[in-house]
């Protein structure tokens, strides 16, 4: 049951019972007065923690946009980049919301607060001056009534007539007032529905606005996410093939440093203790130094360093070395100690301690001491692969075994075959007495895996990697830098760089993987996941080194080349006046993250990877994850467009 209404009538009755229905719509304005005091405080709260979140927000967005990720080497994939300037791009994103929510406290505040407010002090304000206009008109007019009353009837008939006008005249004021005021409850209880609501359907309308607006916004941005998601998970498959090779080198070097020590103008180089004498009350001291010395020129130098303050604690001093002796414990009362005597140094030799015996004899055979230290020898292979007959039968069997019974097996040459047999299967094929008994296609001894691993072990075994060590650095160069077409036309012209077999060899094989490939929905395996597997195989360094292994990524790209344009490259002779690349290490920057498609890009293809499948159906329009890089100056050896571009 609501209110009761309010008669005009009543307002000259004046009866108890009207008082009781009067007082019920005063105390409904009153709490709907209190409604709105409370909700303009909420409000306002609302507005001071969207404008403290927007706040926090932006200084979140500014401490992304400031960051940059450093990297390993002189270059970076087009997925670094792009995942790179994605903090970028998240910077902005969240920019842009900001903005929107911004907009949206604006429009809190003349929306909500503002009519609220508006409507409290002009409305509810003048009912309240109203209702104590009523009450002191009320005490007023029976305060006289009562004093009338009380008049003595003896009084003269004049002043009872002049007492009596005067009462009646109160009273019609009464019930003026009274009218009014009734009026007055009744059209603000009314007009509170709407006075009240309107604000709040304007502020929802502008919230659900800035809903919307974000709603647009992760749209737009859902393109780029899908590329992003691509380009992080193309960066993780790098990574996992880039660590296991690091993780081998280590383990490598851990087990015979000497074997993998790295190649450089020095003979030898480490630390050595150096014996410093001083006069006679104070003895000698053993001071760290970092030697190097160059045989040829017989130059040895030595920089006092100290790795507790990080950093040289004197001057590097050169001498040209003249003879080297061992020093015997019995004569200095130390281990592992040498003797150099330098032309043109004063002074007494200079007293040297190793850090081992096994130390001391590789710098005595470096200084052409009188101790020598065996040449320790390198593993061989167990047997002996090369690009002659035997090789290409090799290869082919294994080919022709894969496209037969395991071309849509999933994860098809990252599950690896029992190393056992594996070598097994390599010393059959190797032997030309049973290659040919081997059935590769038909018998069910040995598996897809084995077969793709002697694959690739065969691979691995050349004396030097398919892709040659000569052209090792050419081939990086154009995969660290450039358009896709440009990639594309240097990789081709390189390949025909390569010796006859090789190039004979590459085009079988990469024949047979861009097949794997055009399977990478039921295998699993796309171009870039064959990229990882096969590049290192491939295109290994000379020198292991970490510096080298950080190149992983950029062979993986050279080979995603080859797979995707193998009619190209492989079936159709390079621009004649294609000018040579130059071997230089090109670092570019970053490119903007999202760009229109070029023309003559694909419109739609599948992008798997391990153990993940994904699928970007462009639609046909709209922007591409494949993201154009900054062109270096050798970019526009050809500007042809090509079917398919290579990725990074």
């Amino acid at each position: 049951m609501g209110l009761e209404p309010l008669e005009f009538s009543d307002c000259y009755l004046d009866s108890p019972w009207f008082r009781e229905r009067v007082r019920a719509h005063e105390a409904e304005l009153e709490k709907t007065n209190k409604f709105i005091k409370e909700l303009l405080k909420d409000g306002k709260n609302l507005i001071a923690a969207t404008k403290n979140l927007s706040a926090a927000q932006r200084k979140f967005a500014h401490s992304l946009g400031d960051f940059k990720f450093e990297f390993i080497g002189d270059a970076e994939t087009d997925d670094e980049r792009y995942i790179d300037a994605s903090l970028h791009e998240f910077s902005n994103f969240l920019k842009n919301l900001e903005e929107q929510r911004e907009m949206l406290a604006l429009s809190v505040m003349e929306t909500l607060i503002k009519p609220l407010e508006r409507f409290r002090k002009e409305q509810l304000g003048a009912v309240k001056e109203e209702k104590k206009k009523f009450d002191k008109e009320t005490e007023k007019n029976y305060s006289l009534l009562e004093k009338h009353l009380n008049l003595s009837a003896k009084k003269k008939e004049l002043q009872l007539q002049e007492a009596d006008s005067q009462v009646e005249q109160n009273r019609r004021h009464f019930y003026e007032l009274s009218l009014e005021y009734v009026c007055k409850l009744q059209e603000i209880q009314e007009r509170k529905k709407f006075e009240c609501v309107e604000p709040m359907l304007s502020f929802f309308q502008g919230l659900f606005a800035f809903y919307h607006q974000g709603y647009e916004l992760a749209k737009d941005f859902n393109h780029y996410k899908m590329a992003l998601q691509i380009n992080i998970q193309n960066t993780r498959n790098r990574f996992e093939g880039t660590r296991s090779e690091v993780e081998e080198l280590m383990n490598k070097i851990r087990r015979n440093p000497q074997e993998h020590k790295r190649v450089n103008h020095f003979t030898m180089e480490g630390y050595l203790y150096v014996q410093e004498k001083r006069p006679a009350p104070f003895g000698s001291s053993w001071v760290k130094h970092y030697c190097t010395y160059r045989k040829e020129s017989k130059m040895f130098s030595m920089i006092p360093f100290e790795h507790r303050s990080g950093g040289k604690a004197g001057d590097e001093e050169l001498f040209v070395l003249t003879y080297c002796t061992k020093r015997n414990v019995d004569t200095i009362g130390r281990r592992f100690c040498f003797d150099l005597e330098a032309s043109g140094r004063p002074g007494a030799p200079v007293t040297m301690q190793a850090f081992s015996e096994e130390d001391r004899k590789l710098w005595m055979e470096a200084l052409d001491g009188k101790e020598a230290v065996s040449v320790i020898l390198k593993d061989t292979n167990l047997f002996c692969a090369q690009l002659d007959k035997t090789g290409f039968t090799v290869i082919k069997k294994c080919i022709s075994a894969v496209e037969t019974r395991g071309i849509n097996d999933q994860g098809l040459y990252r599950v690896v075959g029992v190393s056992s047999k594996v070598q097994r299967l390599l010393s059959l094929l190797m032997d030309a007495k049973t290659c040919n008994e081997v059935d590769l296609e038909n018998s069910v001894d040995w598996e897809v895996k084995t077969i793709t691993s002697a694959l690739k072990q065969y691979l691995r075994s050349l004396p030097e990697p398919l892709m040659t060590y000569e052209l090792h650095g050419e081939f990086i160069v154009p995969a660290k830098s450039g358009s896709p077409e440009s990639r594309v036309n240097a990789v081709h012209f390189l390949v025909h760089k390569l010796p006859e077999k090789n190039k004979e060899m590459l085009d079988i094989l990469v024949k047979h993987l861009a097949n794997v490939a055009k399977h990478a929905k039921r295998n699993l395996m796309t171009v870039a996941n064959l990229g990882v597997v096969f590049g290192p195989t491939l295109m290994r360094p000379q020198e292991e080194t970490v510096a080298a292994i950080m190149d992983l990524k950029f062979q993986n790209i050279v080979v995603e080349i080859l797979i995707e344009n193998h009619e190209k490259i492989f079936k159709t002779l390079p621009d004649a006046t294609f000018p040579e690349p130059i071997s230089m290490a090109v670092s570019p920057p970053n490119a903007p993250p999202r760009q229109a498609r070029r023309q003559g890009q694909r419109i739609k293809r599948p992008l798997a990877v391990y153990n993940l499948c994904l699928e970007l159906d462009d639609g046909g329009s709209g922007t591409s994850p494949e993201k154009e890089t900054p062109q270096p100056p050798w970019a526009a050896w050809s500007s042809a467009p090509v079917p398919s571009l290579g990725r990074s």
